[in-house]
């Protein structure tokens, strides 16, 4: 299933009044990425296809982190300095600056990933759901293996009370990136409710 026929079917629903709220919390990269060098499509694919293949967790960090390096990576110290500062808006609360900020950079380099990336988690944490599923929409069309904007995608459907779109995203992000913290989890559970428990 494409992402845009996943994300249209949930945006015209409501969060369900009375969900248990546990802290709001999206794949992000880790706070010290290593530098890498050369072609970035072709360590792309070469990084995920060692994703999937990492034969323990820590391998397997050290190669999403590698990712999240790239994704991050930008030619423009422009943006990079908005980013930086969209960044330390954001950890502040300081969610308006933030947004206005992250709105800079999207309209200096609209084909910059993460600054879409970023904008969703915002638009996420102040309960936006719609804007910040149209934002994973741009991510996913730009970079459709971007395991955190699924992961994303599949909080957003699960808090609006879509399950079985949630399982859907869930486990997309799952065969990207077969180690991503709680989603495992997530998955079980929503099996079980969605399709219910084998007899």
């Amino acid at each position: 299933m494409s992402a845009a026929v996943t994300l249209s079917s949930a945006s015209a629903q409501e969060p369900e009044i009375g969900r248990p709220s546990a802290p709001k919390r999206i794949p992000e990269a880790p706070a010290k990425l290593p530098r890498v060098q050369g072609d970035k499509t072709k360590n792309l694919d070469f990084l995920f296809g060692a994703l999937k293949a990492a034969p323990n967790e820590e391998s397997a960090k050290a190669v999403e982190a590698r990712i999240w390096s790239l994704w991050t990576a930008t030619n423009s110290d422009t943006a990079a300095l908005l980013m930086l500062r969209a960044k330390m808006a954001m950890d502040s609360k300081d969610m308006d600056v933030a947004l206005k900020l992250l709105d800079a950079v999207i309209k200096l380099r609209p084909d910059y990933i993460e600054a879409w990336n970023r904008r969703a988690t915002l638009y996420y944490l102040q309960n936006d759901y719609s804007r910040s599923m149209e934002d994973i929409r741009q991510v996913l069309i730009r970079e459709p293996r971007h395991f955190g904007a699924l992961a994303g995608l599949g909080l957003i459907m699960q808090e609006t009370g879509d399950d079985k779109h949630a399982l859907d995203a869930f486990r997309r992000a799952l065969e990207i990136n077969p180690y991503l913290e709680k989603i495992p989890d997530l998955v079980k559970s929503l099996s079980e409710k969605v399709e219910g428990r084998d007899i």
